[in-house]
C-alpha cells in the first residue's frame, strides 16, 4: 500500500455508514465516518466502533459502539444514534 493511502472500509463498514445516512436522513454534503478501532479501556471488547457524523453547517457528532462492526444490527444503531451523541445506548456497553 503506497504511503499515506488508507485500506478502504470492509462491506459492513460502507452498510453501516448507509444505515447511518438514512436513518438520520443526512444529506450528501455531510460526512458520514464509520470506524472500527482497538478499545484500551479495561473491560472493553478488543474492537469498537465509532461513528461520526461531521454536517458542513452545524456541530460534529459522534457516537461509540463497544461492538465489533460485524456485532452491530440495524436495531443497535437504530437505538444508539437516537440517544445523545457521545452515548452509547444498547446493552452490552463498557463504562
Amino acid at each position: 500500500m503506497p504511503l499515506g493511502s488508507r485500506p478502504k472500509p470492509g462491506p459492513k463498514l460502507r452498510e453501516l455508514k448507509e444505515t447511518v445516512r438514512t436513518l438520520l436522513g443526512l444529506d450528501d454534503d455531510t460526512a458520514v465516518v464509520v470506524r472500527q478501532l482497538t478499545c484500551t479501556e479495561p473491560g472493553c471488547p478488543p474492537l469498537e466502533t465509532v461513528i461520526a457524523v461531521l454536517p458542513m453547517d452545524a456541530p460534529a457528532r459522534r457516537w461509540t459502539l463497544h461492538h465489533p462492526a460485524e456485532q452491530i444490527t440495524d436495531e443497535h444503531l437504530k437505538t444508539t444514534l437516537l440517544a445523545a451523541p457521545h452515548e452509547t445506548a444498547y446493552e452490552g456497553a463498557c463504562e
